[in-house]
């Protein structure tokens, strides 16, 4: 429980003596002979000199770099955000970076449903790529072209990736669960030359197989001149199309006698192109950099997440969601990796834990709506488990709700409770953890290092209050571009055109800074509600509602009314436990635990929540569906049927 400050755990003396981040600020003190005492001197200073930051987090972190650079930082000519260079003339490889990181026990240990676990070592992994490589270079793959994947996230798409960074091509991959129509939008835009995917994978004892999902997509990706095919758990459903498609295995056993060879690169390089969630339209290709997204990777997972040589990570991720690249850049630092795929909640909701305790995993990944799961189900980790060797406990995809802290150190253990946030757009994090500080109850604990993260509420930097996350300072994990945006008009548009009179980036989460540097998320601005004009975060209203042992889950959304927005919430109740009663409950408990304003108008009982393939609230393609509004590529929702009940809802407005 939180003291009478709010805090709910406190790093040790030795356990922040022993960390990554202070061995890095006392690296900068002897190398700048200065004296930062705390993270926060620390910050400051990676803020006021950032070229010499990121020179000094280059060296300590050890990038494996081909030729030198001849300056960690060109500003803009202009001055502005855009415009810098990074590393100018330094060549590297994303791959050798990767596989130089590992030691010779490092190891990618799989584990998915109908599959027994496969342990892959350095040795194994590199002569994998090796060969895959090779096959690629085969295909006339070269420096620029595209590799795409879909794929559960298994030693496979790993394979796949470096084999792809190795030769100088860019990586994109998505899940397996997505449509036709899915991978169609992505993918056709990019033009892929090679494209790995799976038969078949198995999800809550359910077997499915996919070869008629990737025949349908292979129609109209005409770009496409070779196929790879994982046959999947259950081998007999991998069934031959009219094309020639080499299975994994087959590929493995073929004599490729080529060396592997790391293409020297530039920095700002394509690396991969990810894509936005494609609910609003088709979805944005953000095309992101080699050195800016390992150097940004490696601050982020070695001194933020205090990941080393000997550390084991499971992130809970598919390939569809930027948390596969983070989670695949703990290589570069000699990080174990356990990649699950699969329900993490079946046959139990034990499973996933189980699976920590296996592989003595110290560092574990997952969304706060799986540890909701997780406590409503009433099963206690802590208990049943022997969880001892876990030590940080990452959690991102949505806010962790305040009481969840409590939750996570009475049933989890003692562990570094670090809330990150930052997006597909930056493919990292703006704000995270920090193992020199305490944490507080319902925040993150800091602003990344590096990262000149503000709240901004009329175009002014505040603390105490609501309002625009912005970073007022460049950092090379911003994207390259978009792609086929040559003149980087829709990159500018989604950024950097909120405040029309300063160049900073505007990221579209509402947040709020505290008088210690913490930081609340309150969810998407774009999805802010505005009652009586206060603006109001939806995770304020899941907070309280969530928390009812009768609600399983709900939504949020503003309705356009009589010139004001009135408040609708949709709550998924336990045994369809939604009576008339439990609606003045929620009404109740908000009006106490928040404001009037707060209070929704209508509380609606629906089956579902609609989700994103990568697990968060889709707020906006609700909002559209209450005022009569088509959504779009229905393809990127996990669950688009489920909007059929609220253009049903709707109609009764």
């Amino acid at each position: 429980m939180a003291n009478d400050n709010g805090i709910v755990w406190m790093p040790s003396e030795s356990r922040q003596a022993s960390s990554q981040m202070a061995s890095f600020k006392d690296y900068v003190n002897e190398a700048e002979g200065i004296n930062l005492k705390t993270y926060w001197d620390l910050h400051r200073w990676s803020i006021d000199e950032s070229e010499a930051f990121w020179q000094h987090l280059s060296n300590f972190s050890r990038v494996t770099w081909q030729s030198p650079y001849k300056r960690a930082l060109t500003p803009a000519p202009d001055g502005n955000m855009l415009g810098v260079k990074w590393f100018d003339g330094g060549m590297l490889n994303f791959a050798e970076n990767l596989l130089s990181g590992m030691t010779s026990n490092t190891k990618l240990i799989s584990v998915a449903e109908g599959t027994e676990d496969r342990i892959c070592s350095k040795a194994d992994l590199i002569e994998k790529v090796r060969i895959c490589a090779a096959h690629l270079r085969e295909q006339g793959v070269g420096i620029g072209d595209r590799v795409a994947g879909v794929l559960p996230n298994s030693d496979i798409a790993i394979v796949g990736m470096l084999a792809t960074a190795s030769i100088g091509a860019i990586w994109s991959s998505c899940s397996p669960d997505f449509g036709v129509q899915g991978i169609v939008d992505r993918f056709a835009q990019i033009e892929p030359k090679v494209l790995f995917v799976t038969a078949s994978y198995k999800y809550g004892g359910k077997l499915v197989n996919c070869v008629a999902n990737v025949e349908a997509s292979l129609e109209q990706l005409p770009t496409v001149k070779s196929v790879l095919i994982d046959p999947g758990p259950e081998g007999s459903v991998l069934q031959k199309a009219s094309k020639a498609w080499l299975s994994f295995d087959d590929l493995m056993a073929q004599d490729y006698k080529d060396e592997l060879i790391f293409e020297p690169m530039p920095f700002d390089a394509p690396l991969y192109i990810m894509f936005s969630s494609g609910t609003t339209g088709v979805p944005k290709c953000i095309v992101h950099s080699i050195g800016g997204t390992l150097i940004q990777h490696k601050k982020e997972l070695s001194l933020h997440s205090n990941l080393r040589e000997g550390s084991t990570l499971l992130y809970f991720t598919t390939c569809g969601w930027m948390m596969w690249n983070w989670m695949a850049s703990a290589l570069s630092v000699g990080s174990n990796l356990v990649l699950f795929d699969g329900s993490p909640a079946y046959p139990e909701v034990s499973r996933l834990w189980e699976v920590l305790a296996k592989y003595r995993v110290d560092t574990f990944g997952t969304s706060p709506k799986f540890l909701a799961a997780t406590e409503k189900s009433s099963f206690v980790p802590h208990d049943k488990l022997d969880l001892s060797s876990l030590t940080c406990l990452l959690s991102t995809g949505a806010p962790l709700l305040p009481e969840q802290f409590d939750w996570i150190l009475s049933a989890v253990g003692d562990v570094h409770i670090a809330s990150i946030s930052g997006g597909t757009d930056i493919i990292s994090c703006f704000m995270l953890g920090c193992p020199l500080l305490p944490v507080y109850r319902g925040e993150i604990q800091v602003p990344g290092l590096g990262m000149a993260v503000e709240c901004w509420v009329d175009g002014k930097s505040t603390t105490g209050q609501k309002g625009e996350l912005v970073c007022t300072k460049p950092f090379p994990s911003m994207p390259v571009g978009f792609w086929n945006d040559p003149d980087q008009v829709k990159y500018r548009d989604a950024y950097f055109e909120f405040y029309p009179d300063q160049e900073v980036w505007r990221h579209g989460d509402y947040i709020a800074v505290s008088d210690h540097g913490g930081i609340t998320v309150f969810g998407r601005s774009d999805a802010t509600l505005n009652p009586g004009g206060v603006r109001i975060g939806t995770a304020e209203i899941y907070r309280v509602v969530e928390n009812l042992p009768f609600v399983e889950d709900s939504i949020a959304v503003g309705r356009q009314c009589d010139g004001d927005v009135e408040i609708i919430l949709f709550v998924k109740a336990k045994l369809d436990q939604l009576g008339e009663e439990e609606i003045q409950n929620i009404r109740q408990l908000v009006r106490s635990k928040l404001t009037p304003r707060h209070v929704p108008r209508h509380v609606f009982a629906v089956r579902e929540i609609p989700y994103t393939r990568s697990g968060k609230k889709l707020e906006i393609a609700v909002t559209r569906v209450i005022h009569g509004e088509d959504v779009p590529n229905q393809g990127a929702i996990a669950n688009p049927s489920s909007l059929l009940e609220y253009k049903q809802i709707a109609n009764s407005l």
